[in-house]
């Protein structure tokens, strides 16, 4: 099984990630990465075969973000390897993601057609590259435009680059809640991810949307 965490708000995203994470272990994985906004207004990655404890061996103790999302893979297309850990993205897109895309490959070929490349043998990079064919500069349409085509079940948690500490998240039948602090906001596929912080918080339906910063959803 896999977790997923997403923070925005005034801590150290890296903390409440890498506890989030942790708190997710008895779900069962085999590698684990985060994903947050530089003070440059990149994303930036950190991922790793392994346990959350060899994640938080190159994480960068310095890193003072405040936004960010975090995922542990259970192996299901591709097997356990930096690579095909998650968070998955090209750059202006990064995304974690939780279930199968059932018509991957159909969504691959046509992103091959307009000419993408893929690295990983993920079901996830499909979705990613996905939302990037769709970008339009408006997040909220380019999910909308891009789950219409999604086969599955899934819950994602999304960042774009241009939309530097918001964080994004849709699902259909796999779990995932949204959780309100004091000044901060959480996506998690488990209340357990963010029991610590708080425990207000809302099961996204199949098909909504969530629009997240620190303010609010």
């Amino acid at each position: 099984m896999c977790g997923i965490i997403g923070f925005t708000g005034k801590l150290k995203a890296q903390d409440v990630l890498l506890t989030g994470l942790a708190s997710l272990e008895y779900r069962g994985y085999d590698s684990a990465g985060i994903a947050y906004f530089k003070d440059t207004g990149k994303i930036s990655l950190r991922k790793t075969v392994g346990k959350v404890k060899d994640l938080r061996a190159i994480c960068d103790d310095d890193n003072n973000s405040t936004c960010g999302i975090g995922h542990t893979r259970w192996a299901t297309h591709g097997e356990p390897s930096d690579i095909n850990s998650h968070p998955i993205g090209n750059g202006r897109v990064s995304i974690v993601h939780n279930g199968i895309i059932e018509n991957y490959r159909k969504l691959k070929e046509f992103l091959i057609s307009k000419g993408y490349g893929f690295e990983s043998q993920t079901d996830t990079e499909a979705v990613a590259k996905l939302l990037d064919y769709n970008y339009d500069g408006d997040p909220i349409d380019t999910i909308i435009r891009t789950i219409a085509d999604i086969e599955g079940a899934y819950s994602l948690g999304i960042m774009f680059r241009e939309h530097k500490n918001r964080i994004f998240a849709a699902r259909k039948e796999s779990p995932l809640i949204v959780g309100k602090g004091n000044g901060e906001m959480f996506i998690a596929s488990d209340v357990t991810a963010i029991i610590e912080y708080t425990r207000e918080y809302y099961l996204l339906e199949p098909g909504e949307v969530a629009d997240i910063t620190a303010d609010g959803v």
